[in-house]
C-alpha cells in the first residue's frame, strides 16, 4: 500500500478522515493512511508547507491565506476537496449570556435579531469582550466579523480576538481569559456539558452551508501524484458518504472519541453529528438538520465561488491589498478540475459549474450534474445578501458602512 500522512486537529470535522482510516475506505484504495495529530493550525500549517506531511485537514481561509503569502511562510496550496460543510458555534460565558435573550431557540433560528442583541450586551460587559477564534484566518472568525459587522459592531473595536487553539478554549473560557469562543464542533458542547457557557449563535445559521475545512496539499506535490490524489479523493467520497448516514452517527461518535482522534466523550461529539444540540445546560435540544454536513448535496465540492467570498472578506477587513492577482490566486486554491478528475467515473453526482451565485438559494433547488440527480440545499446569508464571484468589487460596495 501506498503511504500518506495527513495532519489534522482534534475537530468532530476530522471525521472524513476518521472514517477513511477506520473504516477501510484507504485501505480500498491501497492507501496506508496515518493521521497525525496536530495541536493548533499553526503546527498544521507548517508541517504542511515544510512537507512533514503530503496533506492537512485545514481551515479554507488558511489555505487560500498561505498562498497569497499572508501566513508566515508562503506556499502555493490547492484544495481539491471539502470535508464538511458548517459545523461551528459561537459560545458566551453564562456572565455575558445572561444579558441576551433567554429563548434559546429564537436566539439560534434568528441570526438578526441575535446579532443586535449581542450588539447591546456588549456594552452592558464589565470589559471590551475577549472572543477567541481559532486562526486569523478561519471562517469562524470571517463569520463572526460578517454577522457582528451587520448590527453595527467594529470587530476590531469593539472587541479583542484571542487566537486559541480550538482544544484549548474551554479552559481558556473556565479561567476568564476569554468571554467567549468561536469553534468547530465539539468545543461549544463542551462548555455547555461542563456548565461554563452557552451557545448564542451557529455557523449554519450565518451562511447556510457555508465552506469550512478543507484537504489541502502543497500544490507541487499534489500535481506530482495525480494518481495517488485522485485514489485518496475516491476514498474520502466514500468515507464522507458513510459519515453522513443517520445509521452511522454513533458508531462514528465513538470511532471520535478515541483518545488519538478527539479524546472526548461520544455523547458531546454526538450532537454536531445529529444536528440536535443543546445550548445551555439543562435545556432542551436545538434541532438544526444542517448543524454539519460532510457528503449530501455535494458537500465535498470546491466552489471556486466560495474561495472568491473568503478572498472578498480578506479585502474587506484589510487583510489583504486587493487586485487582480491576488483574486485569481485566491480562487486557484480551490481545485474543482482535480475533484471531477478523481471522481468523475465514481459515480459521484457533481455540479456542472465551478461557480455560482453564494447566498443566492432559499430552497432546495435540482441543478444541472455530470453524474445522476443532485440537489443543492438553501446556502442563504442570514442578511440577505447574495454573493456574486464575478463582481467582488461591486459586493464590497455594497458592504461599505457595515
Amino acid at each position: 500500500m501506498t503511504p500518506i500522512s495527513i495532519a489534522f486537529l482534534p475537530l468532530t470535522d476530522s471525521a472524513v478522515l476518521v472514517a477513511a482510516r477506520e473504516k477501510g475506505f484507504a485501505a480500498e484504495q491501497d492507501i496506508d493512511l496515518n493521521l497525525v495529530r496536530s495541536t493548533s493550525w499553526a503546527t498544521l500549517r507548517d508541517r504542511l508547507v515544510y512537507g512533514q506531511v503530503q496533506a492537512a485537514h485545514m481551515l479554507a481561509p488558511l489555505a487560500i491565506g498561505v498562498t497569497l503569502g499572508l501566513s508566515q511562510h508562503r506556499a502555493a496550496l490547492a484544495a481539491p476537496f471539502k470535508l464538511n460543510v458548517n459545523g461551528n458555534a459561537l459560545t458566551m460565558s453564562l456572565a455575558f449570556a445572561a444579558a441576551l435573550d433567554p429563548d434559546l431557540p429564537r436566539r439560534i433560528d434568528d441570526p438578526v435579531a441575535a446579532a443586535h442583541d449581542f450588539a447591546t450586551a456588549i456594552g452592558l460587559h464589565f470589559r471590551k469582550p475577549v472572543i477567541g477564534v481559532v486562526h486569523r484566518f478561519s471562517c469562524h472568525a470571517l463569520m463572526l466579523r460578517y454577522w457582528l459587522a451587520y448590527a453595527g459592531v467594529d470587530p476590531d473595536r469593539d472587541l479583542t480576538l484571542r487566537v486559541l487553539p480550538p482544544s484549548l478554549m474551554v479552559e481558556a473560557l473556565r479561567s476568564g481569559e476569554i468571554d467567549g469562543f468561536i469553534a468547530g464542533a465539539p468545543w461549544a458542547s463542551v462548555a455547555v456539558a461542563e456548565g461554563i457557557g452557552e451557545m448564542v449563535a451557529a455557523g449554519a445559521r450565518i451562511w447556510q452551508r457555508g465552506v469550512e475545512k478543507v484537504l489541502a496539499f502543497r500544490t507541487e506535490w499534489m500535481e506530482s501524484e495525480p494518481d495517488l490524489v485522485d485514489r485518496l479523493l475516491r476514498a474520502l467520497s466514500r468515507a464522507a458518504a458513510w459519515c453522513d448516514e443517520p445509521g452511522n452517527r454513533a458508531e462514528l461518535a465513538d470511532l471520535l472519541a478515541d483518545r488519538a482522534y478527539v479524546a472526548q466523550p461520544a455523547e458531546r461529539i454526538l450532537p454536531a453529528l445529529t444536528g440536535s444540540v443543546v445550548p445551555r445546560l439543562g435545556e432542551p435540544a436545538v434541532h438544526v438538520p444542517d448543524w454539519l454536513l460532510f457528503h449530501r448535496e455535494a458537500a465535498g465540492f470546491p466552489w471556486r465561488s466560495q474561495a472568491l467570498w473568503i478572498y472578498s472578506q480578506f479585502v474587506r477587513w484589510k487583510m489583504v491589498e486587493p487586485s487582480a492577482k491576488a483574486e485569481r490566486l485566491a480562487a486557484d486554491v480551490f481545485r474543482s478540475d482535480i475533484y471531477r478528475r478523481a471522481l468523475g467515473n465514481a459515480g459521484v453526482p457533481m455540479p456542472g459549474a465551478s461557480m455560482k451565485l453564494e447566498g443566492a438559494l432559499g430552497a432546495p433547488l435540482g441543478v444541472g450534474a455530470h453524474q445522476g440527480a443532485l440537489t443543492l440545499g438553501p446556502d442563504r446569508f442570514f442578511d440577505g445578501r447574495v454573493f456574486d464571484p464575478h463582481h467582488v468589487e461591486a459586493y464590497l460596495e455594497g458592504l461599505a458602512g457595515r
